[in-house]
């Protein structure tokens, strides 16, 4: 196959985005993993670009969507650390040196904080999507009503809010993606640190 200029560009950035999950990962990375990321990457990407496409719904502005991305990888990992070395999970809930007092605060303070990512990187994605593309129909929806040189304004804004929106979307597809390797290497860390305690 020929490979042409936006090709490789693309090639480029998705080299980029492997080296990137892998540095997250930092050598507990099980083969196929940063492939894994790189097709939520791509996914992500599409949804937000046709969601710019007029009378095109933007899947990734759904919280189904969302969730559905982000849930069940997390769930899966938090089960099986559960069934597997519960001992050692209720033990990280607690750091080092926390009086013993604090430790039933800190119990539920760190419980919140394990459930609610799933749902704040869920949140964090559908609300960027929704807040753009509101701005966008609220902004075109003044064009009938103006003319001459307020009307010229308004495309021009128009235009610049539109590129800004391509960066969004490429921006939010990182920012998930990263994330949601950020948040699977945590656990991975913890459950091979576990294994290696209870070995």
């Amino acid at each position: 196959m020929v490979k042409g200029r936006a090709l490789g560009g693309v090639s480029i950035i998705l080299r980029g985005l492997i080296i990137e999950v892998r540095a997250v990962f930092s050598g507990f990375i099980v083969p196929g993993t940063a492939l894994f990321f790189v097709s939520i990457f791509i996914f992500i990407l599409g949804r937000n670009f046709f969601g710019l496409m007029p009378y095109v719904f933007t899947a990734t502005r759904h919280l189904r969507i969302t969730l559905s991305l982000s849930l069940p990888l997390w769930l899966g990992r938090v089960v099986l650390r559960v069934v597997m070395q519960l001992e050692h999970n209720l033990a990280h809930l607690v750091p080092e040196g926390t009086p013993g007092g604090l430790m039933p605060v800190i119990v539920v303070i760190e419980t919140v904080r394990i459930i609610i990512r799933p749902g704040t990187l869920a949140v964090r994605l559908a609300a960027n999507m929704v807040a753009g593309h509101l701005l966008l129909a609220l902004l075109g929806g003044q064009g009938p009503a103006l003319s001459g040189v307020a009307l010229r304004g308004l495309v021009v804004g128009l235009l610049c809010l539109m590129a800004l929106e391509c960066g969004v979307a490429c921006i939010q597809a990182y920012v998930f993606t990263i994330l949601r390797a950020l948040y699977l290497a945590d656990h991975s860390r913890l459950t091979m640190a576990g294994g290696k305690r209870a070995a």
